[in-house]
C-alpha cells in the first residue's frame, strides 16, 4: 500500500467519523480501512486514533498528522490537475488580498509582470492589514504575514520566504548623527516607527548567534504606513525599521545605508493561502506558481 493511499484513507476515516463510513465511501471493506490506519501507526510508532466501540477521537499526533495530510493531498491534487486543464490558457478574474505595505511595495510589481505574461487574466487586489476570511470574503488567494490559524482544514497555507525587517538610514543622516555600532546606541537616534505597533517604542532585534536585544527607541516622526516611513528615511529624518524586500533597491543604489547589518527584527512567517481544490483552474494555478517563484522559500 502506498503512503499516499494510506493518507487519503486516514483523512476519510477522520472526516467520515468511522471506519465503516469510510469503507462505504471508498467501496472497500472495513478491514481494509483498518489495515491502512494500522500500517500508518506502525510506521510512525504511535497511535493516531483513540478507538472505542461507539466513537473515535484523534490523538494529539493524529490531529497534527491529519492537518499535514490535508495540506499534502491538496498539493498533490494541484499538481495532478486534468490534462486539458494543464494545457488550458489562463483566463478570467483573480481576486486576492494582501497586507498594505507588502502589497504596495512588493506584490504590485510582481502582479504587473504576471499580467504581462498572461494577457487574458484580470487581477483585483485588495490591500488590508486585517486577516481576511478567504472563503467568506470571496477571495481566491491571500498573503498573510504572521502566524496562521490551522483550524481551517479547507485552506492550504503555503510557506513563503519569512518577512525580515532591517534597519536603514540616509547617508546624510548618518553623516550628521554617526553610525550606531550596537543596537543599544539606537536609543540616542531618531527612530522612525509604525504608530499602530502595540509596542512601537521598543524594537526587539536578533543578531549574531541568535543574540537578542530589546531597545527603547524614540523619534519625532511616526506613521501608520511603512511607505511613509521609508520616504522619511530617504529625506534624512532618521533610522527606519522596514522589510528587507522594500529597502533592497534603495540600499543597492546608495539612497539608504544598511544600519547594523548583522541585526534585524525577528523574521515573521509569511504564507500564501488558498482554498483546497481538486481541479484548480489554469488561472489559479498560474498565479500560485508565479507568486511562489518570486516569494517562495529558497531552494
Amino acid at each position: 500500500m502506498s503512503k499516499l493511499a494510506g493518507m487519503e484513507m486516514f483523512v476519510k476515516v477522520v472526516e467520515c467519523g468511522s471506519f465503516t463510513a469510510a469503507a462505504e465511501l471508498s467501496g472497500v471493506s472495513s478491514t481494509m480501512v483498518a489495515k491502512h490506519v494500522r500500517i500508518i501507526e506502525e510506521r510512525l510508532g504511535t497511535r493516531l486514533l483513540h478507538r472505542t466501540t461507539r466513537r473515535q477521537h484523534l490523538t494529539e499526533v493524529g490531529q497534527l498528522y491529519y492537518d499535514r495530510c490535508k495540506q499534502a493531498l491538496a498539493e498533490v491534487a494541484l499538481a495532478e490537475a486534468s490534462a486539458s486543464e494543464l494545457h488550458a490558457t489562463p483566463r478570467g478574474l483573480v481576486r486576492l488580498v494582501a497586507p498594505v505595505s507588502f502589497g504596495n511595495q512588493n506584490l504590485v510589481p510582481v502582479l504587473a509582470a504576471y499580467l504581462a505574461r498572461y494577457p487574458d487574466v484580470k487581477v483585483e487586489l485588495t490591500l488590508d492589514n486585517r486577516v481576511s476570511d478567504l472563503i467568506t470574503d470571496g477571495y481566491e488567494l491571500g498573503i498573510q504575514i504572521g502566524d496562521i490559524d490551522t483550524s481551517f482544514s479547507e485552506l492550504v497555507a503555503r510557506p513563503l520566504r519569512p518577512y525580515r525587517r532591517i534597519l536603514a538610514a540616509a547617508p546624510t543622516y548618518l553623516a550628521q548623527q554617526g553610525h550606531p555600532e550596537h543596537p543599544e546606541q539606537l536609543s540616542t537616534h531618531s527612530c522612525l516607527g509604525l504608530s499602530y505597533w502595540r509596542h512601537h517604542d521598543k524594537w526587539h532585534l536578533i543578531g549574531p548567534d541568535a543574540e537578542t536585544c530589546e531597545i527603547a527607541v524614540s523619534g519625532r516622526f511616526s506613521a501608520n504606513q511603512g511607505s511613509a516611513l521609508r520616504t522619511a528615511a530617504l529625506l534624512g529624518a532618521g533610522i527606519v525599521l522596514q522589510p528587507e524586500m522594500s529597502l533592497a533597491e534603495d540600499i543597492a543604489t546608495g539612497r539608504l545605508v544598511h544600519v547594523l547589518p548583522q541585526w534585524s527584527f525577528k523574521p515573521t512567517p509569511m504564507y500564501l493561502i488558498y482554498r483546497q481544490n481538486t481541479r484548480p483552474t489554469a488561472k489559479l494555478r498560474s498565479v500560485i506558481d508565479f507568486l511562489v517563484q518570486h516569494f517562495g522559500l529558497e531552494p
